[in-house]
């Protein structure tokens, strides 16, 4: 189960700065889809790739991952729920989707959980 809990943390921390580095034009168009201000949609990336170091340095330093676990999951729980409020169909939904079960498998076992 440990393995699997890195392997997590890692993959979640990737697919994060993939998407607000490499990918952020989409990020872009989304935000402003869903009517988000550009503020908004700064601190959210800087929040994101922040919480992203985090999970990437628990890997050493274990005290820190339950707390980038669980803000990740709050982030990817308002993904979510803005996906539903523009009504975005599951497909667009699904990414944000894996990233928060992802998110709470990670903090549910450093929570002692699992």
């Amino acid at each position: 189960m440990e393995q699997i809990s890195l392997i997590f943390q890692i993959a979640l921390a990737i697919s994060v700065y993939y998407v607000w580095i490499f990918r952020y034009h989409n990020v872009l168009s989304e935000f402003s889809q869903f009517g988000y201000s550009d503020v908004f949609r700064n601190f959210v990336g800087a929040a994101k790739i922040s919480l992203s170091a985090l999970l990437i340095m628990g890997v050493c330093y274990d005290g820190v991952t339950l707390f980038a676990a669980l803000g990740m999951a709050i982030f990817m729980l308002g993904a979510q729920l803005t996906h539903l409020r523009v009504k975005n169909p599951f497909k667009q939904r699904l990414p944000s989707l894996i990233l928060l079960l992802i998110s709470l498998f990670i903090a549910a076992f450093h929570y002692g959980l699992l």
